[in-house]
């Protein structure tokens, strides 16, 4: 379906790009010719990805960054500039999530979910426009939100509030930076089962009760993920800005809401299976 150049001469950059689905879409860009910066936390993971990638015949570099904080934005940025050349395309896919009881969250709790989703998404926003703005290059931001973006779920207040922000600021600057070129669009997938945030919100018998809500019969794949998210990064796509593109199998349409089954579930069991399932320190 794509040309092996498709992302040639393309500087993309992907946030959260050492696991899961933003290992998956690098990893694809750079198969495709792009020459892929990622960015995250943990050096290690991003190497495994920059490695990947170098491997395969392609070009990539990391810069380690906490998308929370905007002045270590900057240096990462800098840094895959410095390796890569101007950058022209953003992949916002960085996040964080967890289930609770809303009634048990903790004001850091909550904040520790808003503080990446949406504002990481904003701060890495915000400097890769300014960029493009300033040398009059245009640019490509692709947003990876979630279904219940604009349903809400129970169960995953904080993520719900920060995708939703993040839903309405795709459509936002969508508007507002056609006048410099820059197109931005989004993803919304359903489970797609990877190592990181499929892992901590669907154990035991939760994944057998996810897929039967899916009309597909079945979870994504994050090849999938990728293969979409580079039709939206491509020239092909260049009428395509502020769209939000579902990828879920049918499930949000037969079923709403991601964790809404939940609610049915006796709430003091309920909550002591979510108990058992937070990380061990």
């Amino acid at each position: 379906m794509f040309a092996s150049d498709l992302l040639k001469d393309r500087v993309v950059v992907v946030t959260g790009g050492g696991s899961g689905l933003g290992r998956a879409m690098a990893e694809r860009a750079g198969a495709l010719g792009a020459r892929v910066g990622v960015v995250g936390r943990t050096e290690a993971k991003l190497q495994a990805t920059v490695d990947a990638i170098t491997e395969a015949g392609g070009t990539a570099a990391l810069a380690t960054a906490d998308v929370r904080d905007p002045a270590a934005v900057h240096a990462a940025f800098d840094a895959l500039e410095a390796d890569l050349g101007p950058l022209d395309t953003l992949v916002n896919n960085a996040a964080g999530n967890f289930l609770a009881p809303s009634e048990d969250l903790s004001p850091n709790a909550f904040d520790a979910v808003v503080q990446i989703v949406l504002y990481g998404t904003f701060h890495c926003t915000m400097d890769f426009a300014r960029r493009a703005i300033d040398a009059e290059h245009g640019g490509n931001i692709l947003n990876i939100v979630t279904t219940y973006a604009w349903t809400g779920s129970p169960f995953v207040l904080p993520s719900a509030c920060a995708k939703a922000g993040v839903l309405a600021m795709t459509r936002s600057l969508a508007v507002e930076w056609a006048t410099y070129g820059i197109r931005v669009n989004a993803i919304a997938p359903g489970p797609i089962p990877t190592k990181g945030a499929f892992s901590r919100l669907m154990v035991g018998g939760m994944q057998e009760m996810a897929k039967k809500r899916i009309p597909l019969g079945r979870f994504g794949e994050p090849g999938e993920l990728a293969n979409l998210a580079m039709y939206l990064l491509a020239d092909g796509s260049g009428y395509v800005t502020g769209e939000c593109v579902t990828l879920d199998g049918g499930e949000w349409l037969q079923s709403g809401a991601e964790f809404g089954g939940l609610v049915q579930m006796d709430r003091a069991g309920l909550k002591q299976m979510l108990e058992a399932m937070k990380p061990k320190k």
